[in-house]
């Protein structure tokens, strides 16, 4: 079921773990971003669109990670974007002949069977200097930065003051870092600075996995986030209700465990910040 949180603006929630896939009404069509899961959330979601009238013009994936790159023939045959960075990654991925085993291993059991591998990954990377999507609606501003993932995108709803964040700004993740990158901790808390400079301009943020959040909430998220991931720069106990004994998903904890195990073997080996 889609649901409105700004003018134009529509959220669809998966299953699996709360996944947004959002829908930005334009003149002639929709923008469709990381658009689902399961084939049959897909489905259902493409009905939706034709009982609006609104065919997909364009698709975007916010970043490389399997389950914000998949894509339903239902949805049509429109261009579908990424960053370069985000783009070239996918299309490493899949130049590995067992590229499906290498994801089989990352899907949720319980949602595996109905999630389509055909058309995963297959986008079109914008260019580099490329600052907003190219289509016939609202202004969308990339954000582009390297936190979580290679090439990274949040995107500025301009006209509708909405945050569509990817995989960061989560009421119910913590902050995962990328720890193949040359500098995680940077590149995280480098993002979040990104954030704040439009923060003045945003009435609702809209996570990839979570609630969506209003102005006030998008600051304290921020705030939250930074605090986790100083606290795993310095090798502390974050005092972040996400990964503590309430944590909302029960291996938070472990995630949480495991990235401090890889920053003190990262800094040990001496490929630290």
């Amino acid at each position: 079921m889609l649901k409105q949180v700004a003018d134009g603006v529509l959220v669809h929630e998966s299953e699996f773990i709360q996944s947004n896939s959002v829908v930005v009404q334009g003149r002639d069509g929709v923008l469709l971003i990381d658009p689902g899961i399961t084939g049959g959330e897909m489905a259902a979601l493409a009905n939706d669109l034709r009982g609006l009238g609104q065919p997909v013009a364009a698709g975007f994936s916010t970043h490389p990670d399997w389950d914000h790159v998949l894509w339903h023939a239902a949805f049509g045959d429109a261009p579908r974007y990424g960053t370069a960075r985000c783009a070239a990654s996918i299309r490493d991925l899949l130049s590995n002949a067992d590229w499906e085993d290498r994801i089989a291993g990352a899907l949720p059991p319980e949602f595996a069977e109905d999630i389509p591998m055909d058309m995963l990954g297959l986008i079109a990377g914008l260019p580099a200097e490329a600052v907003q999507i190219p289509w016939d609606g609202p202004t969308v501003r990339i954000i582009e930065h390297q936190a979580h993932a290679p090439g990274h995108a949040a995107l500025l709803i301009e006209e509708r003051g909405v945050l569509v964040a990817g995989d960061m700004l989560s009421d119910i993740l913590m902050p995962f870092l990328d720890l193949e990158a040359a500098d995680p901790i940077g590149d995280y808390l480098a993002a979040l600075l990104l954030f704040e400079t439009v923060a003045d301009d945003v009435v609702a943020v809209i996570p990839g996995h979570g609630s969506v959040g209003g102005a006030g909430q998008l600051r304290a998220r921020i705030k939250l986030d930074r605090a986790y991931v100083q606290k795993l720069r310095d090798g502390g106990v974050p005092d972040d209700p996400r990964v503590g004994p309430a944590a909302p998903l029960e291996w938070l904890p472990d995630v949480h465990r495991w990235q401090l195990q890889r920053l003190a073997e990262r800094e040990k080996n001496g490929t630290a910040e």
